[in-house]
């Protein structure tokens, strides 16, 4: 099959279900408000919670809910074929990630802006906002543990990424100024940001910039920047939004689709046909079944509880009118989609022959970054021409790029839980920021550092990611959908795709319970029995107060 096709299908499908299904969604289901207050404007404090352009705001979100993982899940799930994880991206993106991202920040828009942890307390009781605010920080820990080590193992491959990657930071706080200051119009800074953005990606193979690999006070090559890098989150989560976070996120999201763009245009040039299998019936051995491991591999660019983590942790805080969620919102996963879409395309189009994809996809768990990065930079040669190392530094920056956006996020919204374990649990102190970041920043670099000593602990619980972020997505859906029907609304649009994603994760958490007790790794055992007790726990405690509200509105209309 020729991957044009494939991109039109998914692309379309794609509009489609933002021109309809989100107008349908947003305005019959949720019933935004044009007039109504939101906390942007209530709460208005110049740090976190502060009223913003639309497309600012979708710039935002976009990159820190997109990062890594909507390339790294499905270039790893083609393993299955290229079918399953075509289908579970555009389906996935149109019926479940859409309404959970849009829904998640109208829902805690309308509960001054509150995180889905604590909203959790509201709607469902204080037991289960107790046990979902653990799964929460667990998600937060091995997002920014992980996320560092990517960033730091990019860098290190390819040192021609440095300079754009670093140079970034310092557009992005030049540019927050022009904007908040209001010095000159969006439009002119979109271009110079743009414009020195693609300089320096272009400069970057010309200085190529690597930190010495013999060990230096201590510490390696890797470990030097794993702690570089939470040093600047750390600073990032304490600057209000619109110095850093809103100006590097939105400069990201327009760098992502123009990269999309010269990637989706090298396809109808190079015209590359599909070498990978569309349904893999020989996979590699000790490949785990499809059902129910191909939806919580591909979690970013299908669904991801991480997304209702930042709809409710920093999205809501800044916007400006409700009817903004779908553009932010649902856009914001449609375009999420299109990064997973072009990974499927990269990892599975981007190689000449079969037994070319065959020599990477030789085990699963291979695949990935490097799939994408190798298949990309070969379709971006043969369609439009570019050198094959400019081509690679530009995929790398962009994988570089949302990663750091995403830590950048990451490392707020867990400074937000301690700030509001502070808040529970009367301890003042903690209700502060610096000290919540730096409990925060200790947390991860703990784990990272703890757990193995060379900055990659997190790669040890890292198996359970995919487990705990769809958990945590059914988690977020089931408490909008309890806040529907305490509204009287329909409630099938959001509990359908909740008792999918539910039953598919503790299906994904027995397998893999199984899986770490024949290997006798007692950690992650533990871990994962945990996680499923707790998923059992929230489930229970939801699922009686949703039928106790659906028991009270037959009630009232009788």
């Amino acid at each position: 099959m020729n991957a044009i096709l494939l991109m039109l299908m998914g692309l379309g499908a794609m509009a489609l279900g933002y021109f309809i299904y989100s107008k349908f969604i947003v305005e019959k289901i949720f019933k935004v408000d044009p007039n109504f207050r939101t906390p942007a404007h209530e709460m208005q404090d110049g740090v976190d919670y502060v009223p913003t352009n639309k497309y600012i705001l979708w710039g935002h979100h976009f990159t820190s809910v997109a990062g890594a993982a909507p390339i790294i899940g499905p270039a790893i799930a083609v393993i299955w074929g290229w079918v399953p994880a075509f289908l579970w991206v555009v389906f996935g993106t149109i019926f479940f990630a859409g309404v959970h991202d849009a829904g998640a920040i109208w829902a805690s828009s309308r509960n001054k802006a509150k995180s889905i942890g604590a909203l959790t307390g509201d709607i469902v009781g204080k037991r289960a906002r107790s046990i979902f605010m653990i799964v929460i920080f667990l998600v937060l820990l091995m997002v920014n543990a992980v996320f560092a080590v990517v960033i730091a193992n990019q860098l290190i491959s390819f040192p021609s990424a440095t300079v754009p990657v670093w140079g970034a930071i310092v557009v992005a706080l030049i540019i927050g100024q022009l904007i908040y200051r209001k010095l000159i119009g969006l439009l002119m800074v979109t271009i110079i940001g743009v414009v020195a953005l693609y300089a320096m990606i272009y400069a970057g193979p010309m200085f190529p910039l690597a930190l010495p690999t013999e060990v230096m006070f201590g510490l390696n090559d890797r470990q030097t920047w794993i702690i570089l890098l939470f040093v600047y989150a750390a600073i990032a989560s304490l600057l209000p939004v619109w110095a850093l976070l809103q100006p590097r996120d939105y400069i990201n999201g327009i760098q992502l689709f123009i990269g999309l763009g010269l990637l989706y245009a090298a396809v109808i040039f190079a015209s590359p046909d599909i070498v990978a299998p569309a349904f893999n019936t020989e996979v590699p051995e000790g490949t785990p079944s499809l059902v129910p491991l191909l939806f919580v591999t591909i979690a970013c660019g299908a669904i991801s509880g991480f997304h209702g983590l930042v709809s409710s942790g920093t999205t809501s805080k800044q916007l400006d009118k409700e009817p903004d969620v779908r553009f932010v919102g649902y856009f914001g996963a449609i375009g999420e989609g299109s990064l997973a879409l072009a990974a499927i395309i990269a990892a599975t189009a981007g190689f000449a022959t079969l037994a070319d994809w065959q020599a990477i996809y030789h085990s699963f768990g291979q695949g990935g970054v490097g799939a994408f990065i190798r298949g990309g930079a070969n379709i971006l040669q043969d369609g439009i021409g570019l050198d094959a190392v400019l081509s690679q530094t530009l995929l790398t920056v962009m994988v570089v790029l949302f990663a750091g956006t995403t830590m950048d996020t990451g490392l707020r919204l867990q400074r937000y839980i301690f700030q509001e374990w502070g808040s529970i649990y009367n301890i003042s102190w903690m209700q502060k920021a610096a000290p919540a970041t730096l409990l925060a920043v200790g947390s991860c670099l703990l784990l990272a550092f703890g757990a193995g000593g060379d900055g990659s602990g997190g790669m040890l619980i890292w198996p359970l990611f995919g487990t705990t972020n769809q958990l945590l997505a059914g988690l977020t859906l089931l408490v909008i959908t309890v806040m529907l029907v305490k509204l009287g609304r329909p409630m099938w649009y959001t509990l359908a795709p909740l008792i999918f994603l539910l039953t598919m994760t503790t299906l994904g958490l027995l397998i893999q319970l199984k899986s770490f007790y024949d290997k006798g790794d007692w950690f992650l055992f533990t871990l994962d029995l945990v996680i499923l007790v707790a998923a059992i726990l929230v489930i229970l405690e939801s699922g009686a107060t949703l039928t106790k509200q659906i028991k009270e509105n037959k009630t009232a209309k009788a």
